[in-house]
């Protein structure tokens, strides 16, 4: 999975410079634009609908596409707010909302579920599974959700802690609950399931944390268990399947023991036509090949696309696009399937850009590499083979081999993460949410798998940022967002824009000649497909991550977004500013908008930040090593790399606790803030190691409030801002 990206890029970057309808579930046929009044089937998610959006990606092949063009170039400009609804979690929001039948559901942070009127706004129902606060700790990337799957009169849910719920999408009620992990290790659910063939399907995440993964196919009606894919083998001898004794060839030392790796947390996609689905792979677990697998290997199926018949759970192909994973490099990004004129021959492929900053077109029948081209600088590989993909790397990626950092390019926060494409088939473009961010991998010396915390095999701590006002301004202004329009026939960019910093929202292309998006800038926009010229733009007051969505009630469409800044760059990075200068605002709403729409937010609410106020450095060298690197490895995933604080959870060096040697130990070491999902952390640190994190916090402050009142202030210049 992802990790939780923190600033110390920014010290990187300085230093790096048919449809088979049988196969689609019963029912008579439906015509486009049909409503799903009387339940949602796979004929009906395959060919869509004008008036619903009924599954993650709209439809099986993930296109993120609408025919609707009510909403168009011509009269964008009246785009205007319908509607919206204040929610009760501040924290990422990432969800993708479905429409049946005039209905809008959505998920939340902490896997709640909300159900709307999608004409008035009126909440219908509403669900909270009381996923418990210390989860939290289990997950990388804040406790996100990324939507729901739909069938029948169901929708069904995945939970941080690792159950699938199916609850009645009339009344909320539960159907059934299943739990489809070991809640004693630490695996958690974010992504969406896919319903196919009345077969309900989830995976999971936690290689950051040592998991092994797989992904899982569940009745619809029942919650029964019907098959279960994993994707890295087990320990030689347990594995029974053909595919796992293959990929055991391709493994060394004892990986089973840290879990390997591979989990299945975001991408799926399905052909009802060639009845394969494909499901996107993470990275291996840890990071460090040379902890992982003695360096040696492929490490199958770690970073691949995997296709599988989704009745049985049957392998039938795969492709690796980071073949011996070790920069945190999932294929785990959006899949889109689309059929392509190529050499004047028609293909049906399967693109993706994952997080290693290369496009690969493939054909989706075989697995065969067709073409790929890098959409971001890459410094990690100099390009891939032109007849089987396989990138062709820079030896000095390989870091756990040199002993040395290696700054790469793209970093761990990836070319690409989970923000979902678009796929425009008119322009035939695919539009990308992109990140330019590299990342310093330190090869960790003393690394030992831990119960709790990363366990990544990279040192966190040895590249983080430096109290250093020139190199954070200048790192900010580095670090870019941008939206691509790629053409995947000529593996070219059509056009760009460009934003001040990562982590931008996922994408909604119409044929209305639009592609939306919003961004870290607090603002909803739509570009042109052809030319990417901005059309229209409006003030949320908040970060926008989520993917939009678009919808037709009544004669009158509707465009939908979950809104709320949070995730990795939220939680972590301390240098992702807004244009007021602060870090961006968390204000989470759902958000409608129509054509002449006239209702108004209400004003946004002050950022209040404590100061910088620390108590003295006590501490002594040996502890302020010992802290800074216990620091980094357990607390700032959350708290922020050098303890700078994202705006979503506290920034230690502000916190009265510092100041508080007893108070800091009741928190860190016994776990007194538990159920608001701080735990404590005795099983892995000791009070004396304890006090190390609080000494270097206390110095990192210290550090951080020189700056202040140094005369070269420069972070209100960082990234243009």
């Amino acid at each position: 999975m992802m990790i939780a990206r923190r600033s110390n890029v920014w010290l990187a970057l300085m230093a790096g410079g048919c449809l088979m309808l049988a196969g689609c579930g019963g029912g008579s046929a439906e015509k486009p634009g049909a409503g799903a009044a009387q339940g949602v089937t796979g004929q009906l998610i395959a060919q869509g609908t004008d008036s619903d959006w009924l599954s993650n990606g709209r439809t099986y092949d993930e296109q993120r596409h609408s025919p609707l063009t009510d909403i168009n170039r011509q009269n964008v400009k009246d785009l205007g707010l319908a509607w919206y609804s204040d929610l009760d979690t501040a924290r990422g929001q990432e969800s993708t909302p479905l429409v049946i039948d005039s209905t809008i559901y959505i998920t939340t942070a902490w896997s709640k579920v909300r159900a709307y009127d999608a004409v008035t706004g009126k909440e219908q129902w509403s669900f909270d599974p009381h996923v418990p606060g210390d989860s939290g700790v289990k997950g990388c990337c804040d406790v996100v959700n990324r939507g729901l799957g739909a069938w029948g009169d169901k929708v069904f849910l995945g939970t941080f802690d690792g159950r699938l719920i199916a609850l009645d999408r009339k009344t909320g009620k539960v159907a059934w609950s299943v739990v489809t992990v070991d809640q004693s290790k630490p695996y958690t659910i974010t992504g969406a399931p896919r319903v196919i063939d009345g077969k309900v399907i989830i995976g999971n995440g936690g290689a950051e944390m040592g998991v092994r993964g797989y992904i899982t196919a569940y009745d619809a009606q029942t919650g029964k268990q019907d098959w279960r894919f994993y994707t890295v083998p087990d320990q030689p001898g347990n594995n029974s399947a053909k595919y796992l004794k293959d990929a055991e060839k391709t493994w060394a030392g004892q990986w089973w023991k840290q879990g390997g790796g591979g989990t299945v947390w975001d991408s799926m996609a399905y052909d009802p036509e060639l009845d394969l689905l494909y499901i996107g792979v993470g990275n291996g677990s840890p990071w460090n090949q040379g902890i992982r697998s003695e360096g040696k290997g492929d490490n199958l199926y770690l970073s691949s696309i995997v296709a599988i018949r989704p009745r049985t759970g049957e392998y039938v192909w795969h492709f690796q696009t980071t073949p011996g994973e070790t920069w945190d490099f999932t294929a785990t990004q959006h899949i889109i399937l689309a059929d392509l004129t190529i050499n004047g021959k028609v293909r049906k492929v399967l693109m993706q850009a994952p997080k290693n900053g290369f496009f690969y077109v493939i054909d989706r029948k075989t697995g065969e590499f067709i073409s790929g081209k890098n959409f971001v600088p890459a410094n990690w590989a100099t390009g891939l083979d032109p007849k089987t993909g396989r990138p062709n790397e820079n030896p000095e990626a390989r870091y756990y081999k040199t002993g040395k950092p290696f700054i790469g390019s793209p970093g761990a926060g990836g070319a690409h993460s989970w923000h979902p494409m678009a796929w425009d088939p008119k322009e035939k473009l695919v539009f990308i949410p992109a990140q330019l961010a590299a990342f310093p991998y330190f090869p960790d010396k003393n690394w030992k798998h831990e119960a709790k915390g990363f366990n990544t095999g990279v040192d966190m701590s040895a590249g983080s940022m430096p109290a250093d006002a020139k190199v954070r301004a200048a790192a900010a202004q580095a670090t870019k967002g941008a939206l691509i329009a790629w053409d995947p026939v000529a593996q070219k960019e059509r056009w760009r824009v460009t934003f001040p910093s990562a982590n931008n929202g996922g994408l909604l292309a119409s044929d209305g000649g639009l592609v939306f998006q919003g961004n870290m800038r607090s603002e909803m926009a739509a570009y042109a497909t052809d030319t990417g010229q901005k059309l229209w733009s409006y003030p949320v007051q908040t970060g926008v991550v989520a993917p939009p969505i678009t919808y037709k009630v009544g004669g009158t469409q509707y465009l939908a977004v979950v809104a709320g800044w949070g995730g990795i760059w939220a939680l972590a990075p301390g240098g992702v500013i807004s244009q007021s200068g602060g870090p961006v605002r968390n204000i989470s709403r759902l958000l409608v908008f129509k054509l002449g729409g006239t209702a108004k937010l209400p004003p946004a609410p002050q950022l209040a930040q404590l100061p910088l106020d620390p108590p003295a450095f006590t501490g002594t060298p040996q502890q302020l090593s010992a802290g800074a690197y216990r620091y980094g490895r357990y607390c700032g995933t959350c708290h922020g790399d050098a303890a700078v604080g994202g705006g979503l959870l506290p920034d230690l060096r502000r916190s009265a606790l510092i100041g508080d040697k007893a108070a800091f130990q009741t928190v860190v070491h016994d776990g007194a803030l538990k159920s608001n999902g701080m735990v404590g952390w005795a099983d892995v640190m000791s009070a004396q190691e304890i006090e190390a994190v609080r000494q270097y916090i206390i110095h990192r402050a210290n550090e951080d409030k020189a700056l202040e009142k140094a005369p070269e202030k420069t972070s209100d210049k960082a990234g243009g801002r």
